[in-house]
């Protein structure tokens, strides 16, 4: 099935992007040692990375953001993190050749992320792309963050582009309810973290791929 009519491409960061898994592992892991805790190992955390901060501490300290101690253990994590923000983060295979064929077809793209700008802006640099997006919307660009349609809505605007006219490439379901919520289409990122036990298939995307090269097939 073809998206018609698409003129722009948005993508979620952590789990779509880029594999930013291991090093938001490592800062879990630096204050589990702080707590005398044994690492978590990678499997476990990785599917709680699309979470961010809450969802990783959920994991490796089961403490929610209302409980007593997750602020300044949430404050510990992320100054670990922005200490070694690209360590053995890469963009996932298949991203850079989709990158170029985007904008072989003079389409314009962006980022839409719930990660804060002080992680989104220098992580998009070390990564050599902060220069070809478009627009980058981080979680600290609205009041709102996804599924609150607001990050999405402000970045069709930034591209001078109808909501309706873009797509949007996400994995986790919240990624799908914000798209819905701001008219777009969506698709759903088959490689990524997808919450724990997320079914892609269930969350009624546009589409489902498997690998960022299929991409471009659904857009006309």
């Amino acid at each position: 099935m073809k998206l018609a009519g698409v003129r722009a491409v948005l993508f979620d960061l952590d789990g779509t992007f880029a594999d930013t898994a291991p090093d938001l592992a490592r800062a879990l892991n630096r204050v589990r040692a702080e707590q005398s805790l044994p690492p978590l190992p990678p499997e476990v955390a990785r599917p709680h990375t699309s979470s961010g901060a809450r969802g990783l501490l959920k994991a490796g300290f089961d403490i929610a953001p209302e409980d007593e101690g997750y602020g300044a253990l949430r404050e510990r994590f992320l100054d670990f993190y922005e200490e070694e923000l690209c360590v053995e983060t890469r963009l996932f295979e298949g991203i850079p050749e989709l990158l170029v064929k985007i904008r072989a077809r003079k389409l314009p793209w962006g980022i839409v992320t719930n990660k804060g700008k002080r992680f989104t802006e220098p992580l998009l640099r070390l990564l050599a792309v902060d220069h070809l997006a478009g627009c980058v919307v981080s979680g600290d660009s609205t009041p709102h963050i996804k599924p609150h349609p607001a990050p999405l809505l402000l970045a069709a605007s930034l591209l001078s582009q109808r909501p309706a006219d873009c797509v949007y490439i996400g994995d986790d379901l919240r990624d799908a309810q914000a798209a819905r919520a701001a008219g777009m289409r969506f698709v759903a990122a088959g490689w990524g973290y997808h919450g724990e036990g997320g079914d892609p298939n269930a969350w009624g995307a546009d589409a489902v791929v498997a690998h960022p090269r299929e991409i471009l097939d659904y857009l006309s």
